[in-house]
């Protein structure tokens, strides 16, 4: 409990204590100032009193967007990683550049933590910019926010066990006290706009060692879950600001499966719910999605539960259901190009140009295929129940 109290007390301090710095740099400076994460999420900002001499022409679009939509397009995040900040030690100094839409020169912060950046503070500043001096001293203060931000990602890393316990609890009283003692935890951070993610199968070498998720500054929380006879699963709870903007969690699963170091896993991330009482659902949202994304490529590597169509309702079956006795005989491998015909058939909704067309066959050729399918199914492709059970019977083959 004392563990979890003084995780509670890193999530309701971290806001406040980013503020105060930035704040602190700002008015050392004499600059506005912003602090965003190395997703370019915006975390806190500072208007420097003088910010308000400036036209409205000479007011930088870039940081005005990155302050009402919290997060700084791609584009932009590739225009100024392009200047190296994600491998600097010191000041970067950014020129304005009217034609990027940078109106106003810069001067990057790069925020590290033992060697890693978690972060950066932006300066609007023109030339000649704050002294050498100023700036070193700046960049003591970065160094506070990167111990922050590095002790945050440590806390959500430290509550592996209550995270696993709510993922892997019975439904009802058991799944209660796992949530509940996961929301003690977390303290007024677990109230807020989650997503689950899950990234199977997890090929670490050591399952529980996840250097990546402890990096990711939305990640909450993270643990192994059992996936089926793959071995282990990655579970990531990841905080939101929008549950219409996923972009946190898909950048983190992206992330993960470059950590897993093999080509053969997949991560799915679940719909956002807000608080933690339906993280089980989550879960199961977000390991179905991930099935989805290992069965049919065109969803992965990383599939939204949302976008997985079907697969929404075929990965409810349990993992270990027979076959329709139906299908057995077209399943076998000596069939494999029957039943790829058939399936690109019902995907095309029947319509038989369209299916030779997509498997580069005659039609006629198309007709014989589907014939020897309804002689070795017994079902009748002319009838919309066969067709929906042949339809099922093969995606969820997949699976």
């Amino acid at each position: 409990m004392r563990e979890n109290a003084r995780v509670a007390d890193v999530f309701k301090s971290g806001r406040g204590d980013y503020q105060e710095l930035v704040d602190e740099i700002s008015a050392l400076l004499g600059a506005p100032a912003t602090l965003e994460n190395r997703d370019f999420e915006l975390i806190a900002f500072a208007a420097y009193d003088s910010e308000g001499d400036f036209d409205e022409a000479s007011l930088d679009p870039v940081r005005t967007r990155s302050i009402l939509t919290r997060r700084s397009p791609a584009a932009v995040r590739r225009w100024f990683e392009g200047f190296g900040i994600a491998r600097a030690t010191g000041p970067v100094r950014i020129p304005a550049t009217p034609e990027a839409g940078v109106y106003r020169g810069r001067i990057c912060l790069p925020v590290r933590h033992r060697g890693v950046v978690l972060g950066y503070v932006w300066l609007l500043t023109d030339e000649p910019g704050p002294p050498e001096t100023l700036l070193a001293t700046a960049m003591e203060v970065t160094t506070r926010i990167g111990a922050l931000l590095a002790d945050e990602a440590k806390a959500g890393a430290d509550l592996t066990r209550e995270l696993r316990a709510v993922l892997t609890a019975e439904r009802g009283w058991q799944q209660d006290m796992a949530v509940a003692e996961l929301r003690t935890a977390l303290g007024v951070r677990g109230d807020g706009l989650h997503t689950v993610v899950c990234v199977a199968p997890w090929l670490s070498a050591d399952p529980d060692d996840a250097p990546s998720a402890r990096t990711i500054p939305a990640a909450t929380a993270r643990c192994t879950v059992p996936w089926g006879t793959a071995g282990q699963s990655l579970a990531l709870l990841v905080r939101l600001r929008s549950a219409d903007v996923l972009t946190p969690a898909l950048t983190a699963a992206s992330r993960l499966l470059r950590e897993t170091g093999g080509g053969q896993a997949a991560a799915g991330v679940a719909g956002a719910r807000h608080g933690l009482a339906e993280l089980g659902a989550a879960w199961r949202e977000a390991s179905a999605a991930a099935r989805a994304a290992l069965a049919e490529p065109r969803f992965g590597p990383v599939a939204q539960w949302s976008a997985i169509g079907p697969y929404r309702l075929l990965t409810a079956l349990p993992p270990d259901s027979p076959h329709d006795p139906a299908v057995q005989a077209l399943l076998a491998p000596t069939h494999r190009e029957l039943a790829r015909t058939a399936e690109a058939f019902l995907d095309c909704a029947g319509q038989a140009g369209r299916t030779a067309s997509e498997l580069g066959i005659h039609r006629q050729t198309l007709y014989y295929r589907l014939s020897r399918v309804e002689q070795l199914t017994g079902l009748d492709l002319d009838d919309g129940e066969d067709r929906l059970l042949l339809h099922m019977a093969l995606k969820g083959a997949r699976l």
